[in-house]
């Protein structure tokens, strides 16, 4: 069974869960593509990295989930859905994503294998508090920005404050069948004030 990433149930509210996750280290690249194309644009450079192509030539275990966001570059809309800010919600233009393999949990940014393509970064993603809307089928762009948008609205209703882009996060090889497909919205929120 695929190790997968580890978090702490804060709370379950009746449209997603929030969530307190660990800091993580992930491998990443950068890819311009439309959203749809952008996890097949990197799915080989970060696999590649997790097979041995490392400066240690150390196979690494596959990890869930493999997340996307908009990449550093982009100028993030406030409103949702935000992960396309720079085309249009539904157009095919290419924009800046950065795909990510979330690692085994122990290693860290200093103990991690040094990738050999240079494109591959290594990065520690600091611990969060952060609400996650599960669904299940295609991880397209219509399907990610038709759950970003009811996750921003049940924020709003639970009274939390997002932080930052959403990323989306795929937990099943591409070839398991669509409609069985485990994918989730997660997006950073404000740490409440304390009662």
């Amino acid at each position: 069974m695929t190790e997968q990433q580890p978090f702490e149930l804060v709370r379950r509210y009746a449209h997603f869960e929030l969530r307190r996750y660990p800091s993580y280290v992930v491998a990443e690249i950068q890819v311009n593509a439309t959203f749809d194309r952008a996890g097949n644009a990197a799915f080989r450079h970060l696999f590649n990295y997790i097979s041995g192509s490392n400066t240690a030539q150390q196979k690494l275990a596959m990890t869930a989930p493999v997340i996307q966001e908009l990449g550093p570059s982009q100028k993030l809309a406030m409103t949702a859905p935000v992960l396309q800010s720079g085309p249009l919600p539904g157009s095919d233009e290419p924009a800046d994503f950065v795909v990510a393999f979330v690692l085994p949990a122990g290693l860290t940014a200093e103990t991690a294998p040094v990738p050999a393509n240079s494109d591959v970064k290594i990065r520690t993603i600091p611990g969060s508090l952060a609400a996650a809307l599960r669904f299940s089928g295609s991880g397209s762009e219509a399907s990610f920005e038709r759950h970003n948008t009811g996750l921003q609205a049940a924020l709003k209703l639970a009274g939390l404050t997002a932080v930052g882009p959403p990323r989306f996060a795929r937990f099943d090889p591409p070839f398991k069948p669509w409609f069985l497909r485990r994918n989730e919205v997660i997006q950073d929120v404000q740490e409440p004030p304390a009662p």
